[in-house]
């Protein structure tokens, strides 16, 4: 009887290992999943409460002498072996606890196969949405310009641009966004040609109807904008260059934006002895950090594909991140984690100087609005009604002005729609998102 015993403690231990991972699990799913997950763990606590029940007999039955033959052991006690799609299942039950238990395990079958079904078409999802095959205008720019990129890049060309496409997290290769490049390019040779031809016969004006026959010579104004179709191509290709970095301040600062409550998050896990790699599971599932999960998930790659260890898989993904703050994290979680360090004595410090910064940025920016306030009054509503007055004053006088009264009206509405236009996008890109 003492291998009967072994064999339920052994199971035993098995379940508690299956209800831990569960556990973890609940954390970081959707309400759907959750309750697939909490039925899956009570149907486990069921199982291991009807092996419990039999430990008290297998005890009461072990001996130290070998029973004599043909006495039986005045017990109840079944032996089941059960092999699953799972695992194998081998215990020692009591006989009106057998077909309770095949009812459990039933059940945990079926919950098992909906998780896994789940999980599966999540991660499809995941694949799809992310990791999409070229197609479009990529695609085009692909077919005609792919050969002439890739030899470009060989030559040395580029350069720097690949660092910083990897670091906006753009879902496109390097080869094919400097295809993109070269046939924009090309395409904004033609759209400057026609730019020059509509102005070289067309002109605009603030008189009704805006577009009008230019009455002058046609072949002196082509010659004034032939510049026309090499500036368009020089600004494509300058835009289309420096579009990356621009993206990668962007996702930088979204990310120093969540960083703080993420790291606070962090402390909070750690604090229960959780391992790191699962620190960095539960924040790259978690929907409450859209941006910085993805750079999260930079290191579980590292892992999950490559086969790093942790440290390795940080150090690696300090090169590629855009943010300058998660890659100060991401150093000293490295040095802590190599160093035998507490975690979450580390995390907590971090989130401490984090939530400075952001408190003194929250400041900063609060004075910013302030100084725009005062600047807004000035030009936006006080400038224009004294201008108006002068123009009024002017009119009065007999001065001849170089518009119409309406003309002027119409002017002076579209410079102030236009600086209102520049206060909002300088806001907007100021304001924190939290």
């Amino acid at each position: 009887m003492i291998e009967e015993l072994r064999k339920n403690v052994d199971m035993q231990i098995e379940i508690l290992r299956e209800i831990s991972t569960y556990s973890r699990r609940v954390e970081s799913a959707n309400p759907n999943e959750a309750k697939i997950l909490q039925g899956m763990i009570e149907s486990l606590k069921n199982r291991m409460k009807i092996i419990n029940n039999s430990i008290p007999q297998i005890l009461v039955n072990i001996s130290i002498s070998p029973r004599l033959p043909g006495r039986g052991d005045g017990t109840n006690l079944e032996k089941i072996k059960y092999t699953g799609p799972e695992n194998a299942v081998q215990v020692t039950l009591v006989k009106k606890d057998r077909d309770r238990f095949f009812e459990e395990l039933s059940i945990s079958e079926s919950l098992m196969k909906k998780i896994k079904g789940k999980t599966f078409y999540e991660q499809e999802k995941v694949v799809n949405e992310e990791f999409k095959a070229a197609r479009g205008y990529v695609k085009m720019s692909n077919k005609f310009f792919l050969n002439t990129a890739t030899d470009m890049i060989k030559k040395g060309y580029f350069r720097d641009l690949s660092g910083e496409i990897n670091k906006s997290n753009m879902d496109i290769l390097f080869e094919a966004y400097v295809a993109v490049i070269l046939f924009t390019t090309v395409l904004s040779v033609f759209a400057g040609i026609v730019i020059l031809i509509f102005f070289t016969y067309f002109s605009l004006g603030i008189n009704i109807p805006f577009i009008s026959l230019y009455s002058g010579s046609h072949l002196m104004r082509f010659f004034k904008l032939i510049w026309i179709p090499f500036l368009v191509p020089v600004l494509t290709m300058a835009i289309m260059y420096y579009y990356p970095s621009t993206e990668k301040n962007t996702i930088a600062r979204k990310v120093d934006q969540e960083l703080p409550f993420a790291v606070i998050h962090m402390s909070a896990i750690s604090g229960s002895g959780i391992e790191p790699m699962e620190i960095f599971k539960i924040i790259a599932t978690s929907k409450e950090y859209p941006v910085l999960r993805k750079e999260l998930r930079k290191v579980l790659n590292q892992i999950n594909l490559y086969g790093y260890d942790l440290v390795t898989a940080l150090n690696n993904v300090i090169k590629s991140t855009p943010s300058p703050k998660l890659a100060e994290l991401f150093a000293g979680l490295s040095t802590t984690i190599s160093s035998g360090g507490s975690l979450n004595e580390y995390f907590q410090k971090r989130a401490e100087g984090l939530l400075m910064d952001y408190r003194l940025e929250r400041e900063k920016y609060t004075k910013v609005a302030e100084t725009f306030m005062d600047i807004y009054i000035s030009i936006v509503i006080a400038a224009p009604m004294i201008l108006m007055l002068l123009l009024i004053m002017i009119s009065i006088s007999g001065f001849a002005l170089p518009f119409p009264p309406n003309q002027m009206a119409l002017i002076i509405v579209l410079i102030i729609g236009l600086i209102n236009m520049i206060f909002i996008g300088v806001l907007q890109v100021k304001q924190p998102t939290y």
